[in-house]
């Protein structure tokens, strides 16, 4: 009996004794809780950080492209850096932004195409945007090349701003394709999809309908304004940050609010203008995806004239994007998509979906697909020329000896 008791009484204390561990476990807890929230960590990543004010010009960053088309420093050097500043990855991140909009604007293969506004009957003050075209662009009757990138930031004549910034030009632009394409006589439109609103300051709701307070007594009018004043002290007391960032509203661009909307606009207004007999479109990421839809929207125009299509890891879904029998079939006769693969370049990869023949890039890194699979990407529109030549040809042979046949009937008919 006085074992059981003894029992008992050790169960008693050790219930007392988890409790009270569990009590005081939860006080800790609850207190590391409060002094969490006495901290404004927002502020405290902010209290060293200087403004988010950067340079609008390579020059002004100290950077320039070397002959290999590499970002270097111009005095020392070396490759772009990231962590300009220690553990200050916002601040770090927004300069590289910056640095990302400066090179857009160094725009270096202006010199082989010019720019036209996007929207063709836009008014003066209503927002807009540009592609490029070459200046036989329209007028070319044998070949255009259309180049669209994928989604992003990345703007006209770009594949991948993080390539243009640590790898190179020629891998991250659209620069040799551009080129290439004009010296074998194509004329070339570039896209620009990504550029679907104007971006300005939002003014703030306080200036945009201030109550008419001319007939409050002044009194009243001055107690109001202290309020208000001090209300805003103790925000900025709070929320200091010298470098804040303005608030911004978007204004899209008519009929290009989106890269689907952009592409189909351009096809409408440019490339189905065009004199070329033979059209042939390389297409990025989500560029693959604009492309279908595309071909949804306009199938039988972009069938008599598009000859092929080269898409570089496109993301693009015939399923989802509800693409019919007759547009998957005219993608496995028309298209081919080279993806992202340890597989060496040109290799066939197992298709995911009934459409494009799939090759590998010969690269696992998605940004880099276009530029590995440049040369084999000419190839493949070679190739489409030349089965094209010979179609003709074998079109033509038939109605010549019709038509000789019909006159040698015609002159036995009149002997």
């Amino acid at each position: 009996m006085l074992v059981r008791a003894d029992i008992f009484i050790f169960y008693i204390v050790w219930i007392t004794m988890a409790q009270l561990l569990a009590q005081e476990e939860k006080e800790k807890t609850t207190a590391l809780k409060d002094l969490l929230s006495r901290i404004d960590l927002d502020e405290l990543m902010k209290k060293d950080e200087p403004p988010l004010i950067f340079p609008k010009t390579l020059e002004e960053f100290e950077y320039t492209f070397n002959e290999h088309g590499q970002l270097r420093h111009t005095t020392t050097g070396d490759p772009f850096v990231f962590n300009y500043k220690e553990d200050l990855h916002r601040w770090n991140q927004k300069r590289y932004e910056a640095l990302g909009e400066v090179i857009f604007t160094f725009a270096v293969f202006l010199t082989t195409a010019f720019c036209t506004i996007l929207i063709v009957d836009a008014t003066e003050d209503e927002p807009k945007s540009f592609i490029y075209l070459s200046e036989d662009a329209l007028t070319n009757a044998d070949k255009l090349l259309v180049l669209i990138q994928g989604s992003g930031v990345v703007r006209v004549g770009q594949w991948a701003r993080r390539l243009i910034i640590n790898e190179d030009l020629n891998s991250g632009t659209q620069i040799p394709f551009i080129n290439r394409a004009m010296k074998e006589g194509y004329g070339v439109i570039v896209l620009n999809p990504n550029e679907n609103f104007l971006e300005v300051e939002k003014v703030p709701e306080a200036e945009q309908s201030a109550p008419d307070t001319s007939d409050e007594p002044a009194e009243k009018r001055e107690r109001k304004e202290e309020r208000e004043g001090k209300k805003k002290k103790d925000f900025y007391e709070k929320y200091r940050n010298p470098q804040k960032e303005r608030e911004t509203e978007r204004i899209p661009i008519r009929e290009n609010s989106s890269p689907e909307e952009h592409t189909l606009y351009v096809w409408d207004h440019f490339i189905s203008k065009s004199l070329a007999e033979n059209i042939f479109v390389v297409a990025h990421s989500y560029g693959g995806l604009s492309f279908v839809e595309l071909l949804i929207q306009r199938e039988d125009e972009v069938k008599s004239h598009v000859s092929a299509v080269a898409m570089t890891d496109s993301v693009h879904n015939v399923w989802h994007q509800e693409a019919n029998r007759s547009i998957q079939e005219w993608l496995k006769e028309r298209c081919c998509n080279w993806v992202s693969s340890s597989e060496p370049l040109d290799t066939p990869v197992d298709p995911m979906l009934p459409d494009c023949l799939r090759l590998s890039a010969g690269t696992e890194r998605h940004e880099l697909t276009s530029w590995k699979s440049f040369h084999s990407i000419f190839k493949f529109f070679d190739k489409h020329l030349e089965q094209q030549m010979e179609d003709d040809v074998a079109e033509e042979e038939p109605s010549t000896t019709v038509t000789t046949r019909g006159s040698n009937r015609a002159k036995h008919e009149d002997l």
